[in-house]
Order: C-alpha cells, then structure tokens, then sequence
C-alpha cells in the first residue's frame, strides 16, 4: 500500500497525483475501507504462515486455545497452568519459543501449558490477557497462573532483552517456585 502510494505521489500523468481519475486522497481512503472490511473479526496473517510457529510450541507440550471458551477452560483447571501467547515477531521466533521449549525439560513444570496466538487468535488472546491482572498486553508473554489467579508474568520487554537460555533459566526458576509439588 505504501509502495502505491509513493508511486501515485510522483506520478507524471494527469495532475501529477492522479492516475486515471484517481486521487491519492481517494485511493488512499479505498484502501483503508477494504483493509478494514477484511480484517474485521479476522486473522492479521494468512494461517499457513502461522503453521510453523504454532507447532513449535504444541510440539513441545503446550495446548492450544484458539477461542476465549478453550482459555476459560484451561483455566479453570485445578493446579499451575502456564499460558503462553504466542506472536510472529522476531523475539518470539528466536527467543521465546527456544526458551520455552528449553523451560519445558525442566523437572518442575506447570500442571497445564496452553498457547494462544497473538494476532491470530484475537478472543482467546484477549481472553487470556484478561487474566494477567491489569498488566498492559504484550506479545509475547508469558504468565504462570495458580488456579486461575495470576503468579508470574514475564512480558515482552524482559523477553527481547533476553537469550533463549535465559528466558529458560527465569521460566525453570519460575517454576521450581511456583509449579513445584509441595512435600508435607
């Protein structure tokens, strides 16, 4: 859209921004009216993009919740349940989703693991961040919660800062505390 609009800027024809009636005003408003008639209520990404970077992390365990029902019931599950949203960002790609891969070998983990989709999945991602307490939403993130009620959040920022290894490190501390069986 931008590459159009650039060329329409400098176009020699007609007015030298018009192409065959056109203004760049007008295509410009056309562009915005069909972009957003089609990403109402849809996915930003055609989902064979998506393909490998959802089996990435349900290879490794991790459940996925692809609407705000599939969240709420992984919630109300019993014990530590860690959720994972999911993005196409760089981060996510060479960052978090090695680290959690790597987190998920650890002898402590949580009792359920579910994986939204950012973008993607737009009610259970929204769903999922209604959990984390009034945290701004991030993706990625990841949130550990304790039946139903939020425990841990590591949010984008700390993510894009980090190595694979490390976010590791922090998820496997995250879950020695928190999803480790208690010995009475």
């Amino acid at each position: 859209m931008c590459l159009l609009l650039k060329t329409l800027r400098t176009f020699p024809g007609r007015g030298g921004g018009e192409l065959r009636g056109y203004t760049v005003e007008s295509i410009r408003e056309r562009i915005f009216r069909v972009t957003e008639f089609r990403n109402r209520g849809r996915a930003m990404y055609p989902e064979i993009m998506i393909i490998p970077m959802r089996e990435e992390l349900t290879r490794a365990g991790i459940a996925e919740a692809r609407s705000a029902a599939d969240v709420d019931a992984a919630l109300a599950q019993p014990g530590t349940t860690m959720v994972v949203v999911n993005s196409i960002c760089g981060c996510a790609a060479g960052k978090m989703r090695p680290g959690v891969r790597l987190a998920m070998q650890h002898a402590a983990k949580p009792d359920h693991a579910v994986t939204v989709f950012a973008g993607q999945d737009r009610e259970a991602t929204e769903k999922a961040r209604s959990y984390f307490g009034g945290h701004p939403p991030t993706s990625p993130a990841i949130a550990i919660l304790r039946d139903g009620q939020l425990v841990y959040l590591m949010q984008r920022s700390a993510i894009e800062t980090s190595t694979a290894p490390a976010i590791a490190q922090e998820l496997t501390r995250a879950f020695d505390t928190y999803c480790a069986p208690t010995t009475a």
